[in-house]
């Protein structure tokens, strides 16, 4: 079997004159577009699905997580369930399913994601309950991207990065720190599902009330995992809230001026620039992309509402 290291893709720094010039600040992208499964996930359930004894593992996932589980499993000769909430992208329930694991819909107003899993242990006691990121071996196998990016050829001031339970903010802070960088880590978390930023500023775990419906997907997590926290209210210095419509114009931001297809998930670190642009001037950036695994069909309307409002001014 493949280490975690023999089997990643390196990620892809972007270095985009064109995004720094429109924006006025030192923009480097970090993107996990191209990684397997097209996104960071498979970092972390590589990680995961090497480093269990179980031949079966059950998630929960808005689709990244659980593509990336479905693959490793399909690699390393496991079972996968996967429970997807109905709102998902089409475009992640089908390459899941294309990936072999078994593909659970539900209704996240009947039925939460955690209760179903439950419920699917019940009925496979020997499987194993992968969270996409309160796990250490999560943590472990994400933190290989902090490693990249503290050994990267520039040293960063800012390293921002997209939150949702924190799996990917928590493992960069530990790659960084483990290199010895001095990047400051910043968040970025969608302003309707700012359940980090509210822990953040309490110095405890806040919760939100229900799923959040952020059209940044990866992000409609409840709250942030027990291990996760541990690692981020001493390693993140801070988390930047985004609107709705900062998101889709970072998005339209990474097509432009990158040639970048990204998922809203992965436009988050972009629009927290957007959002305090000030406070990044003259700064070095690193902009994390999670990935790019956005449905065809909402892809292209947040592409062409910018067109349409231009037409009608």
């Amino acid at each position: 079997m493949k280490t975690l290291t023999e089997v990643i893709r390196p990620t892809t720094f972007i270095q985009s004159e064109k995004l720094s010039t429109y924006l006025g600040i030192d923009i480097t992208i970090a993107s996990e577009t191209f990684q397997h499964t097209g996104s960071f996930k498979f970092r972390a359930a590589y990680n995961v699905a090497l480093n269990v004894e179980n031949d079966h593992l059950i998630t929960a996932s808005s689709g990244n997580f659980g593509q990336a589980l479905a693959y490793s499993c399909k690699l390393l000769g496991k079972k996968c369930h996967v429970v997807m909430p109905e709102t998902s992208a089409k475009v992640k329930i089908e390459a899941v399913r294309n990936y072999g694991a078994v593909v659970d819909l539900i209704d996240v107003k009947k039925v939460g994601r955690e209760e179903r899993v439950s419920q699917l242990i019940r009925e496979f006691p020997k499987a194993y309950q992968a969270s996409a990121y309160d796990d250490p071996l999560v943590i472990d196998g994400n933190s290989s991207l902090g490693n990249e990016i503290a050994d990267y050829e520039t040293d960063f001031d800012f390293v921002v990065v997209p939150v949702g339970g924190a799996g990917l903010i928590s493992g960069i802070s530990k790659g960084l720190c483990r290199m010895g960088s001095q990047s400051k880590l910043i968040g970025a978390e969608p302003k309707i599902a700012n359940d980090a930023y509210l822990s953040l500023q309490a110095g405890k775990i806040i919760k939100n009330e229900h799923e959040p419906m952020t059209l940044a997907d990866g992000a409609r997590t409840v709250s942030v995992g027990k291990h996760n926290w541990e690692i981020i209210k001493d390693g993140v210095s801070e988390i930047i809230e985004v609107t709705e419509e900062n998101i889709k114009q970072s998005l339209r931001h990474y097509f432009n001026y990158s040639n970048l297809k990204v998922e809203p998930t992965g436009a988050l670190s972009l629009g927290a620039v957007l959002e305090n642009s000030q406070k990044f001037k003259n700064k070095k950036i690193c902009c994390v992309v999670s990935g790019g695994n956005v449905d065809t069909a909402i892809y292209k309307e947040i592409l062409m509402e910018n067109k349409t409002e231009a037409s009608a001014m």
